[in-house]
């Protein structure tokens, strides 16, 4: 009898046991959910707002501590640096919705030895993310990327990205860029200088404006032609006038 009774309070425990564990399993699945729905929401709310207001700063900025930056809007930058822009890093951007699949599938084939980061990608990893690579990043780029797409027009797009982006140690930003490394206003840049800023921008902390490499300087050529081209190809209308 007791034997029974002991049987029956270890099925009872084991029972109770078992429906708290998948209580607690059940919880924290909406828990983890609740989570990540109010953080894209954050997220979302926060590229709203960055549609119409000057960025502030970066999370990268912030790591760099002491750093040169001002904002300037694309209507006050020469011409011919979001075409040289465009040129280096994507040339393809006015046909695309935030990821370009021709690249990716070339860079799938080549290895992963070549990039195939989109401007409006770049823009989100620097605005949004961190640098360093992982699957975690990549997930959070591959749900803002759209999202920006969506909530940006592409000048915008292109206005945060010659903003954001680091073209020399601690300077951000093309309106810096031009005042320190050329000691213009971003407004008066030529196709070549632009083409020069634009070629460091893989790596400026070890590629540089002032004192350019012949792999630079052959770059930056290179460069000024693909905007010729891009110009000539009609690859310019989402961001020229």
């Amino acid at each position: 009898f007791l034997a029974k009774v002991y049987l029956s309070t270890l099925k009872s425990v084991s029972r109770y046991a078992y429906c708290k564990a998948t209580w607690m399993i059940k919880r924290s699945k909406k828990i983890f959910l609740s989570v990540c729905m109010l953080t894209f929401v954050v997220l979302f709310f926060i590229v709203l707002l960055f549609r119409f207001i000057p960025i502030p700063t970066t999370p990268y900025m912030v790591s760099e501590g002491s750093i040169s930056y001002t904002w300037i809007s694309l209507d006050k930058v020469s011409a011919n640096v979001p075409l040289a822009i465009v040129a280096a890093e994507d040339a393809n951007f006015c046909n695309h919705w935030g990821f370009d699949m021709k690249a990716i599938r070339l860079a799938i084939e080549q290895g992963g030895n070549r990039g195939a980061s989109t401007i409006s990608q770049q823009v989100v990893k620097n605005l949004f993310l961190w640098h360093e690579r992982s699957w975690i990043r990549k997930f959070f780029e591959a749900i803002l990327t759209p999202a920006v797409e969506i909530a940006w027009s592409k000048r915008r797009i292109l206005e945060v990205y010659i903003n954001i982006a680091e073209f020399d140690q601690g300077i951000f930003g093309i309106d810096e860029a031009s005042q320190q490394l050329f000691g213009l206003p971003a407004s008066q840049l030529s196709l070549s200088e632009a083409s020069l800023l634009a070629a460091v921008l893989p790596n400026p902390k070890q590629r540089s404006v002032k004192n350019p490499s012949l792999f630079v300087q052959r770059r930056a050529l290179a460069i000024s032609d693909g905007a010729s081209t891009i110009l000539k190809d009609e690859r310019s209308q989402c961001f020229t006038d």
